[in-house]
């Protein structure tokens, strides 16, 4: 379960306070993926990063009681000065694994060659999309965390195999979506929230969290 009680987040922009958050009360509980609706440059990141442990809530409680992931695509546990090799030993070891599977799995998905035992600051932006990826589906979560959709990168069979690892992952996990696009939210639930101005709505079905979506976007 994921509970936030009476959350509140905000920013000072240099002339003004930015509300994220807003006394916002809800819980995601255990096989109830959620998505949540939010125009670009309402604070969808800075939700997510709040739900992973990545930033502190101004006010409010965030309870934790399973196992969250990190945000797909995050970068900011991986040292660049390390291979992928060492990172991905160092994080099995953060998580209580067997650092020789971790390392193998990843060594498999991402097909990074040579490339896996050099710094992961020489790697393309791609080759890094590839091994964050790979490190975060190495990893079992209750709860998964993603930001604006699935993530995906110029590799077709990289695509093909991450893609199916996930999709199998996802049915036995919960997901948590946020978006700025319905359409991103229809294949993983049924449940969605509306962020606007820092208040959070819920809403039993997609569809209605959609009509009010509309509304407020477009008026």
């Amino acid at each position: 379960m994921l509970e936030f009680i009476e959350v509140s987040k905000s920013f000072w922009t240099g002339t003004q306070r930015k509300v994220i958050l807003e006394q916002a009360s809800f819980r995601v509980e255990l096989g109830n993926s959620m998505g949540i609706l939010a125009p670009n440059g309402t604070g969808k990141t800075t939700l997510i990063n709040m739900m992973a442990g990545l930033e502190k809530p101004d006010e409010g409680t965030i309870n934790r009681n399973c196992r969250i992931s990190f945000p797909l695509g995050f970068m900011g546990g991986i040292s660049t000065k390390h291979s992928a090799m060492e990172n991905s030993r160092y994080i099995a070891r953060l998580y209580g694994l067997d650092p020789d599977y971790i390392e193998a799995f990843c060594r498999w998905l991402c097909a990074l060659e040579e490339y896996f035992d050099r710094p992961v600051g020489t790697y393309s932006a791609g080759m890094r999309a590839r091994f964050s990826f790979a490190l975060m589906l190495a990893l079992d979560f209750d709860i998964y965390l993603i930001d604006e959709g699935m993530p995906s990168t110029t590799d077709v069979e990289f695509n093909r195999k991450a893609g199916t690892l996930l999709r199998d992952r996802l049915r036995k996990a919960t997901v948590i979506i946020v978006s700025h696009q319905a359409k991103t939210l229809e294949k993983f639930c049924k449940s969605a929230a509306v962020l606007h101005r820092g208040r959070l709505h819920m809403f039993d079905t997609l569809e209605e969290a959609k009509r009010l979506y509309d509304y407020e976007t477009k008026s």
